[in-house]
Formats: C-alpha cells, structure tokens, sequence
C-alpha cells in the first residue's frame, strides 16, 4: 500500500508525478493549508512540520519530497529514474534536487509573504522585492545550467520533477518571458503522459486567488 498525503499544487505535486512515472497505484489523502488540516495530530505523527507531503510506502512514512524522489528511484531502479552511481550525470541529478529546493525555499517566502500573513499590512515590501530578485536570479542560474533536455543531462530523471513543480510555481512572482531555454524545458516536461495524469489527479489549487502577485509599492522615506 503506497498513500500520499497531498496538497494540491505544492511540493507533493512532485511525488504524485513521480508516482505516476513509476506507473504504482497509491492512494491519496488530500489536504488544505488554510483549514487547519495539515496540523491534525495524524499528520504531525508522519510529518512534523505540518507541511505535505507525507508518504507512506514500504513500512516507511517519509516527510520530505527530495528524499522521497531519491528513494523511489532507487528502490525500483528499472525505471532508469537517476542516472546510475559514479556517473557525472549522478552529481549533476544530486546538484539539480539541492538547487530545486533552493529555488522552493524562496517561493515558500513569497507565498508567506504575499498570500498566507493573516493581516496583509505585515507583509515587508522591502523582503519581498529581495525575494522576488532572489527567485528571479535564481531562475537565470538555471536557464544557463539546463544545458541539454533534461536537467541531469539528455533522460528525464526525478530531479525534473522537483525542478518541474518549481517551475510551475514561479510564474505567479516572476514571468518566464526573459528564460527560453526554461519555457522549452518546461513544455516538454508537460507533455510527459505522467505529468499530463498527475496534473489531472493533483486537484483545483486553493493557494493562489490571482494569477500574478507584483512586488507591492516600497514605502516612501521619510524626511525629518
């Protein structure tokens, strides 16, 4: 019995992917940030940052997508999802899982910041700008690093799917217009039929209300 605990359109998309690459049957247990759900004392039990996703799958209850993914393609390695070990590829496919969740972290600020602050005036328009810059430089690095098909070099691998989510979620903060090589990459990420059954089976996103969240006005400077 394989169960995902999932919020739709967060980083658990990743592992429903994943899932779907594999062709495994699982089942899944949904979740919402803003109910208060995901800090139900069963879901603490499996991931005690309140946060999804959390996967239950060989005996084991995993709380973090990046360990998820690894452990996944190296428990069923025929499905060739990470480059083999002592491969140059290897270190390229542990360097892209490290520099997604560098990118998420950022993202993760700005929906703090711009989406789930209780009282929106706390919100910092000087950290977001710093924040939207960050991700926006961070989206360069990678238009630069994907310099074949697929992040870790010419086959698809589970770093794409980490990569892949981030990449859904930045445009809310930041247009890919300026990064071709990311919208090519993108595209052909989206027409993977797992991608195409994930997405399907991800559920209606409750996280975003607008399709672009600018960097707000920064405060005048005051003058004594």
């Amino acid at each position: 019995m394989i169960r995902l605990h999932h919020v739709a359109f967060s980083r658990s998309f990743r592992v429903m992917w994943a899932l779907e690459e594999l062709g495994l049957d699982y089942d899944v247990v949904r979740y919402r940030i803003e109910d208060g759900s995901l800090r139900s004392p069963e879901m603490l039990a499996m991931n005690p940052g309140g946060r999804a996703p959390a996967l239950e799958i060989d005996g084991l209850t995993m709380s973090e997508s990046g360990a998820m993914l690894v452990y996944l393609a190296e428990t069923r390695p025929a499905a060739g999802l990470s480059p083999p070990p002592g491969s140059p590829e290897r270190a390229r496919f542990f360097e892209m899982i490290g520099f997604s969740e560098t990118m998420a972290s950022l993202l993760e600020n700005l929906n703090l910041n711009h989406v789930f602050l209780r009282d929106p005036s706390q919100a910092s328009p000087v950290v977001i700008k710093l924040l939207t810059a960050r991700l926006k430089a961070s989206l360069g690095a990678l238009e630069t690093m994907i310099t074949e098909d697929y992040a870790a070099g010419p086959q698809f691998t589970f770093a794409d799917c980490m990569l892949g989510y981030n990449l859904l979620a930045a445009p809310y903060y930041v247009a890919l217009d300026a990064f071709p090589t990311l919208i090519s990459y993108l595209a052909r990420l989206e027409e993977r039929p797992a991608f195409v059954a994930a997405r399907e089976r991800d559920g209606v996103q409750t996280i975003y209300s607008q399709k672009f969240y600018p960097v707000p006005p920064m405060p005048e400077a005051s003058h004594g």
